[in-house]
Formats: C-alpha cells, structure tokens, sequence
C-alpha cells in the first residue's frame, strides 16, 4: 500500500570497466518535450500513494510551461539522424538482421526499446550537421559487428537542438521498421504488484506535467536514458536505406500520431560502446526500473490514441453485407473459434454488444413488413425468423432454416418461382430477404393482452430540501413543456404521487377544474383512495394536469418537511400502475427515512478498504428495493431514477429499481436549479420524448454449436435466455457473453439473430430483427485480425463492475489487466519464437487502443482508486451509467475529446463546419494544453472549458463577462452579445448534438485555480500519471513485463 515496492527486482551489477555511470537523480515531471506557453501552472502534485511506477524523470511531449531546451543522449557523430534498418548489403556483410528487420504476416509488430545506461561526467556532444548526400544512416549497433569508434564526451547541448526528434515534414516510408537495437533482454524474475492501490485516507491526487521547471534543470541527467520504443502501422520491415531525418526544426504544436497510416516517430539510438562488453551488459538489464526511477523507454507521442473516436471494424460488414449495421450487434471479434481449444486461447471476452434499438442515420428507415396473410414466415424448430442468410429449395417451395439446417415449407401466399441462379424472382419486394434489420408487425398470437398505451407516472420527493434546490420548479416546467410531445397521443396515460413524512394522492378527473389532494399518513398500510381517478388520459384531462403542475413549486414552498417515505410512496405508484404498466419517474432529494424501504447512513469506512467487506458499501443493504423490481418487472414497470442530493441518498439500494426493470440512474450531486436547470430540463425531456418500446422481452438466438451463457445490463432475466425489458429505447445496449457448445464447429458459418417483441407507442405490436453472420476460423491470429476493441471493452466494462459489487476494486482492476496481459502475450507467442522478438511488445492492428481503454477503464469512477477518489453515490450512479451505455457513448466517456477552441473562437468565418474543429483531438495529457489555449473537455455527460493562465483577457471577458477575473465556481457559461461567444456557444451545440441522450453541462476552469483543476480536468487526464495510477507510459512498460514474464 506504500509509495515503494517490498519486493524490488534484481538487477546485474555493471562491469567496472564499463564507461557508464549512474548520475545524480533529476526532479520528477522534467519536460524534455516541445515546450509550449510563457509560464506553468503552481500547481505541485504530490507523488502518489500506491503508484508501481513514479513519475517519469522525462516526458515525451508538448508541457505547458516556458521554454525549456530538451536533451536525449544522442549516438555518437550521429546526432541529428534517424536511425533506419540497414540496406541489404550491410545485411549481408554483418551477419544475419536482427528480429527487428523480418517480415511476417501479421498486421502489426510494435517495438519497446530498452534502457541504456548513463554516461559519467558532463559529456559534450558536437553541434547537429547534415548527412553528406547519398550517404546512408548508420544501423543500430547490434547490427554491427565490427569495432566501434570510441564515444565522445558528452555534455549539454545547446538549447536550440532537439536530439532525435523527427522532422515532421519528411514522413517516413510505410515499410520503414525502426526497432530497438539490443531485443535480447532478459525478462523481469520479479512479478510486477498491481499498480491499482490506494492508501487509506490518501485524497491527494498527482498530475503529470504541472510543475514550474526550473532554469538549471537542463543540467540534471536522468538515472536512466531510453533507447527507441517506436510503433507501426501497417506491414512489417525489410532492408531499405534508412531516410536521414533532421532534427533542427522544432513546433510548438504537439506532434501529430498519424501521417497517413504511417505513425511519426521519435527515436533516439543508444549510444556507441568502446567495448564489447557493454552489449552484454545492456542485454542482461531487466525492462522493469529501479524503485524510485523511470524508464523512458517509450515516445509517448507515438503511442496510438483513438483520436478519430470509435472507428468500427469494417471486415464483417465487407464479407456479409446483408448483415444488420454494427450499431445493433457488434461482436468482441467476428471469427468465432471452431473449437474449445482455440476459444480457450482467447482469453479476452467472447460475445456481442446489442443495442436493439438503436437510432438510424437520418434517411434510414426499418423497413416494417406485415404479413397479414401467411403470418409471420418462423423456423418451426427453432422459431428463427426469416431472414437474408435463408435458402429456397425444391423450386421455391421449401426454406432452409440458416440457425438449425430444417427444411420448412413455404406457405402458399409467400411462394415465388426461383430465377436462373436460384434467386427468388420477387427478392427486390421483400426486404426482410435483403436486409439484416427489419420489423414485423405482430398478428395476435403475439399478445397476451391488448398492447398497453404510454404510461408515465412520476413519484416525486417534496421534503425541504427538493424546494430549497429548486429541482420541483424545474422538474414542473420540464413535464409541463413536454405534454404536447409525450408518445402515444392521444392514448397516452399520466399520474402523480408525492411524498414527504406522508403520501399525497391527486385525483385528476377529466370533470375537475382543480386536482385534488389526498394525503394518507399510515406508511405501514397504505390506502389508495380513488384509484380510477389516480391515473387519467392526457389528452382528456389535459387542462387538470396543467393546473397541478403549475401549482406544484408553490403548493410546497413553505414545506419543512425533511423526512422521505420513499418506499411506501413505491408501493403506492405499483398499486396504481399494476393494472397497465409503464414508466414510473422517481424524484429522490434525500435518504429515505420512514416506513417500509427506509435506509440506514452507512456511506463508507475507509478501514474496510482493502478487505474482504469492501465491496459492501456498493451494494443494496435492504432487499427491499430488490423485491419491488421483480414485481415492477412482472408488471412491465420502468423505473428511472432521478437522485439530487448532495448528501448520501444511497444509490447502491435505489439504483436497483433502475437495473432490474430496464431503466437507469440520473445522478445529479448538490442540485441547484440556477446551475443544473439545464441539464435536468434536456435529459427529463428526451426521457419523456424519445420513442420507447414498452413491454419487452428479447431473446438472441444463434447457430447449433454455441450459446449465450451470461448477459450484462440493466434488465431482468425471465428464463435462461428471455430478457424481461419493460421499457426500451434508443439509448440502451447489453451485453452477452459466447460460449461453444462443441468440442468442434463443422460449419463455415455462424449465424445469429436478434428478436426484440415490443408494444410501439401508437399501440403495435411488433418485432424488431437483427441478423448476422461470421465467419468460423482455425487461426487464432484471424480471431485477433477481426477483433472489435469496442465491443471487447464494453463487454470488459460490464464485467469489472459486475466484479466491483462482490470483490475489492483492485480486484477488479487486476483482472482487466491480467486478461489484456494474457492476451496479448497469447498473441506474441504466435510469432516471437520463430522471429526472436523477446524484446519487442507486439499487438494484432485490431487492438492497438486496448492498452489505453483498459487503462482509461481502470481509471473511470466506478473502478478507480479507492476510498478518497470517489463518493460512494457518485461512484454507484456511474457504475448503474456504464453497465447500459451503446459502444460509441461508452468510449467517448473512457478517452473524452479534448480540444482546442481559442484561434477558432476568434478566427472563425461563418462558414466553417464546426465538425472540423471537433475533429482535431488532442491526447489526454496536460503536455496538450498551452497556457495561451482555450481548450474544450467532454466526455459526453459534461464540458470542461479550460483557460490558460497566458490567454487573453478579451477572450475570457467576452465569454464569461465582466466576472472573469473572478471565481470560476461561481460563473456560468451563458450566451453574450459578442461574435467569440456566439462562436463558441455554435460550437458546443454542435458537441451537444452528435450525443444528444445526456446533456453536457459546462464548468470553467483556470489553470492554477486549485483543487478545481485538478478534479475537474487534470484528474481526467487518462494519459497522465494521477490519482495513484499509472500514466500511459507506465502502463504499457509494465503490460510488455508482464507480457514476457513466462513468455
């Protein structure tokens, strides 16, 4: 739990004749990028706790701060050069490559580079000069195996020299492999401890490259310099000439990731020896560093970063193009396993994502298909519906089941002659033939009653405390405005219930001018008065309706009430609701605290972090609230929870209304209406407004030979293969788990469908029908060649949650890690003996983002840290998010978009497509930001605006007003009558309206103003080093030890 390793790894002394020394130890956080800005922040961040790693001595990238000159030791009478492989000649002449320079076949071989000792003295390097032309870059010298010339001194360089950066107008070729010179490390003997732990009590985060550098830093040596760790895209190297790289110009702009499909490099060759005892010193150095160092063995500019946000496999589709689109079913990798063997190799998740609703582009439409004649064209064995990977036969008067090999027969009314080449001649007229998502309409069969009208009934909290914040007024004027845009008119049902100490009932009778209010004050019993008047048509008491909600703020204004019978109201809304279903809205401000369902304030004890009852806190105490969503659940009852407080309300124990009948958890901490009315106001709306699918049921079928085993999400599990979903809509997938059935598959093929049977809002019944293909494959590289990240990563997301409520955290964070470590080391044992890549980390191109979203998963709320880096409430509210999120949303949350804004705020023509600007992401790191900068953080549910501390004050005050030298804690982002705010303001719409299922508040931050930068934005700052947990960086150094340990 300490800031240092018990059990620090072995390390070979060095030879004494060696020329290398150790030097002193640098000041962590030293830049020894690009430097960007006049000044650095104030702030100083602590080491953290429990980190494996500290702080990088050097970072490799932009910082905020002044100009500082940056130094890497560069090879000898080489300084300026980047180090290529060799031309086929020296090949020859030298001895066989190395395993940095052979070919294979598989997408993707990046390369980690390994420490090289450091020089003694104050070394002297010569000035940068230009290769002769013609002349051809030095390799690395294990390529050589003639003497080397003896070293030069080397000392500091001058500050206007960037050793080994690339000159970013020269791309390199896309065959180029530039590798570590010296692969043959020994890997550690000592098992790398979980870098997930946090003290007790530690509150204090750290953050990476907020540090004021210091003039004589320069001078200071790290204890250990890095050779190249360099990555590659696309195919693998062979012997070219190498292209000479200079490295005298220099930007202010962070280096870009990608040049094409090529990445930009940084590289640094190691130093030359004058003797050839130090390669086999180099080679027997252990990856991992010494306590209390860094090795910088990696360009964290080359690093691969999802900047282009979630970019979705397009094989399957290429191969199955009458599959249904990706945003329905994603699967964690489309070659499914022909055997138990091979799928036991596969140690990420195996299943798919499925979002049976999802929203279509505008201009793409499901197609609705009635058959009013036939009836619905099903499987009689299987019950698959008819579907594009169906085959006719005997001339068209049998189909061949693709989910189970029957043959059925073709009803006469759906008979059509086969063409030529065995198609059906009227193919072009049935879409559900051609296109892998289609809606039927349902005959009666289908129902067990008369399809349910919309029903929204909302339950709402009116203790003091939901007056003082101001959430009954908007939440009021919200349900107000949104009467005319409530699905299902004019069938549409409404009702209200409020609560305190007692349970006030409001009969809403069509005849009435004003509602009237019964109050029962027996929690133990509740009586339900005129229960045929408590739930009414809207369009039939429309007027009623609006007379209640417009005297709800101020029927309470004067409550004093503090207590909340939240569960005896609950009991009361089932009551009313049992008889058609729904959606019930519940409106929470504090703990409830009287009657049945009442909770204790247990919140947290920090002293049972780290132990077997910590999970405890996260889970429900009172199995009450369990049992009332089963039988919300059996009457097709909702539930949303909309929780306010800013003291503990316990949303472990409410959040499983949400969870168990297919809603979700609206978390919004410390409510004040003058802050979060926005917000509360667009989510409460598009709650109420979006198309909703009520009484639900789904199932997902596939081909003989595997199955569904498990299912994540927020739904209830009626049978081993039925989920139970009162309502559904846009904004929610889940997620399953494949397993094979059969030691082996004998077909080509795997096939899978979604059915999702549904009640619309304007009283249909209908079945909406996902089908797609993939492929069965023996090879477990084409497993890894057609993995999907994002899917692997949402299914993962779901998992470790899952875990969270039953284990430790660190639990949880050690099996992402364990598994991503197991599978990429599968993946390096398929090609590491046969090319000797023991000091290289390689991954397939598929999963080039994993490392970082694993990493990014571990530090999200639900998992992150421990006792201090997350309220309990806040951490349970995300969990509940997370566990229902589509891909897409679940991704941008893990690696929000960071941007810049402030030349476009100013600069900015009328016609310029905002998209363009939405596009230029930066990397997660405080080295992004430029104290001249404005810069825009989202991660979907908020904004963070970043103000540098340099940028100019006619910015800040056009934005912000006259109160931009001010607090920031108590300024709002609104619309100003200048051109920069309104450009701004345009440009946050268009953020708002690529996502619109959450509604992203803004909160402004200065650079410096502390601890709001630090938990706002820098704390998010998923690259960097911070709340006790690894920076990128360190991550991937210590997946690629672990990778090779037992390699």
């Amino acid at each position: 739990m300490g800031t240092e390793n018990p059990n620090p790894p072995s390390y070979p002394l060095r030879p004494a004749a060696t020329p290398f020394a150790a030097m002193q130890s640098t000041p962590p956080f030293l830049s020894s990028g690009p430097v960007v800005g006049s000044e650095t922040s104030s702030f100083h961040p602590a080491p953290p706790a429990s980190s494996q790693f500290r702080a990088p001595p050097f970072s490799s990238g932009p910082v905020v701060g002044s100009e500082v000159p940056a130094f890497r030791p560069p090879p000898s009478g080489r300084s300026n050069e980047l180090v290529g492989p060799p031309p086929s000649s020296l090949s020859s002449s030298h001895g066989p490559p190395t395993a940095g320079f052979q070919r294979f076949p598989t997408p993707t071989l990046p390369s980690v580079g390994y420490a090289v000792p450091p020089c003694t003295g104050q070394p002297v390097v010569p000035p940068p000069t230009r290769p002769a032309a013609g002349t051809v870059a030095s390799p690395p010298i294990s390529l050589l195996s003639q003497p080397q010339p003896p070293s030069i001194p080397m000392g500091s360089p001058p500050p206007s020299m960037k050793t080994g950066q690339m000159n970013g107008n020269i791309p390199p070729p896309a065959h180029q492999q530039l590798s570590s010179s010296r692969p043959n490390v020994q890997p550690s003997s000592q098992p790398v401890r979980p870098s997930y732990v946090t003290a007790p009590g530690t509150s204090q985060a750290t953050f990476q490259g907020y540090v004021n550098t210091q003039p004589n830093s320069v001078a200071q040596a790290t204890p250990v310099q890095p050779a190249s760790f360099t990555l590659q895209q696309g195919g693998y190297a062979h012997g070219a000439p190498p292209t000479p790289l200079l490295a005298q110009q220099r930007s202010t702009n962070p280096p870009t990731l990608y040049s094409g499909n090529q990445m930009q490099h940084h590289v640094v060759a190691p130093p030359t020896a004058t003797s050839p005892g130090l390669a086999e010193d180099f080679s027997s150095l252990s990856l991992g560093s010494v306590p209390g160092s860094f090795n910088a063995g990696i360009d964290t500019a080359a690093l691969p970063r999802p900047l282009d946000g979630d970019v979705e496999p397009k094989s399957l589709a290429e191969m199955y193009p009458m599959n249904c689109s990706s945003r329905s079913l994603r699967l964690t990798t489309s070659g499914i396993p022909s055997s138990m063997s091979l799928a036991s190799r596969w140690h990420l998740p195996l299943g798919a994502i499925v979002c049976p609703l999802a929203e279509s582009p505008a201009g793409e439409e499901v197609p609705i298909v009635n058959f009013v004649t036939t009836g619905i064209i099903r499987c009689k064995r299987c019950r698959t519906y008819v579907n594009p990977f169906v085959s006719f036969t005997d001339n068209g008067r049998k189909w061949k089941c693709n989910i189970c090999s029957l043959l059925n027969d073709v009803p006469g009314d759906y008979f059509a002659h086969m063409d030529a080449s065995g198609r059906r001649v009227d193919l072009d007229q049935r879409p559900e033939l051609t296109q892998g998502t289609i809606e039927f309409i349902a005959p009666a069969e289908y129902m067990v009653r008369p399809p349910m009208p919309p029903l929204y009934f909302f339950l709402i909290d009116v203790s003091i405390s939901a007056v003082k914040s101001g959430m009954l007024e908007v939440m009021a004027q919200t349900i107000k405005s949104c009467l005319d845009s409530l699905p299902g008119y004019p069938r549409t049902q409404i009702g209200f219930i409020t609560y305190d100490s007692t349970i006030h009932f409001y009969n809403m009778k069509s005849s009435l001018m004003q509602p009237q209010m019964m109050v029962v004050s027996d929690l133990d019993d509740v009586f339900i008065p005129l229960p045929d008047d408590l739930l009414v048509n809207l369009s039939e008491s429309r007027n009623v309706v609006e007379a209640f909600l417009d005297s709800l703020p101020s029927m309470f204004q004067d409550n004093m009430n503090v207590e909340s019978a939240l569960g005896s109201a609950l009991k009361a809304a089932f009551t009313v609701m049992r008889q058609l279903g729904g959606k019930l809205l519940i409106f929470q401000n504090t703990l409830p605290s009287l009657g049945v369902g009442r909770l204790r304030l247990r919140g947290e004890d920090i002293r049972v972090y780290g132990t077997d009852k910590e999970h405890a806190s996260r889970v429900p105490e009172d199995p009450f609230y369990k049992q009332m969503a089963a039988d919300l659940t059996k009457y097709q009852i909702a539930v949303n929870i909309y929780a306010f407080s800013d003291k503990y309300t316990d949303i472990a124990s409410l959040g499983t209304l949400a969870k168990y009948t297919g809603g979700q958890v609206y978390y919004y901490p410390s409510f004040q209406s003058s802050i979060h009315k926005d917000k509360l106001r667009h989510e409460l709306t598009r709650d109420l407004t979006r198309e909703t699918a009520w009484e639900a049921v789904m199932r997902i079928r596939c081909s003989k030979g595997v199955r569904f085993v498990s299912y994540h999400g927020n739904f209830m599990l009626r049978s081993t293969d039925l989920l139970a979903l009162p309502a559904v809509d846009c904004d929610k997938a889940y997620a399953a788990q494949l397993s094979l059935e059969e030691s082996l598959l004998t077909t080509q093929t795997v096939y899978f469908q979604v059915a999702l049977l549904y009640t619309s809002s304007s009283g249909e019944r209908r079945i909406r029908v996902h089908t797609a293909a993939a492929p069965v494959v023996a090879d477990l590289g084409e497993m890894y060649r057609l993995a999907d990240t994002g899917a692997i990563i949402s299914l993962f997301s779901r998992l470790a949650i899952e875990k969270s409520l039953s284990h430790k955290l660190e639990d949880a964070r050690n099996t992402i890690q364990l598994r991503i470590v197991k599978a990429l080391r599968e993946y390096r044992n398929l090609y590491a003996v046969q090319h000797r890549l023991s000091g290289k980390m390689i991954y397939p191109e598929s999963l080039k983002f994993l490392p970082l979203y694993g990493l990014a998963l571990c530090k999200s709320i639900p998992l992150r840290g421990g006792y201090a880096d997350a309220q309990i409430d806040e951490r349970c509210a995300a969990g509940y998010t997370m566990m229902a999120l589509p891909v897409k949303k679940l991704l941008k949350l893990l690696y929000p978009n960071l941007v810049r804004v402030d030349d476009s705020v100013v600069n900015l023509s009328p016609q310029t497509d905002e998209s363009d600007i939405i596009r230029k992401r930066l990397p997660l790191t405080a080295e992004s930001l430029d104290t001249r900068g404005l810069y825009i953080f989202d991660d979907g549910f908020r904004f963070i605006i970043w103000f540098g501390r340099s940028i100019s004050p006619d910015i800040v005050r056009n934005l912000v007003g006259e109160d931009f030298t001010g607090d920031f804690s108590k300024v709002s982002l609104s619309p100003r009558d200048n051109e920069m705010s309104r450009k701004l303001m345009k440009i946050l719409n268009k953020f708002r309206k690529s996502d619109p299922s959450y509604y992203q508040l803004c909160h402004l931050v200065r650079q410096g103003e502390q601890p709001r930068e630090g938990f706002f934005l820098l704390g998010n700052l998923v690259d960097d080093q911070n709340g006790g947990a690894n920076s990128y960086a360190d991550w991937v150094l210590q997946l690629h030890r672990l990778v090779q340990q037992n390699a």
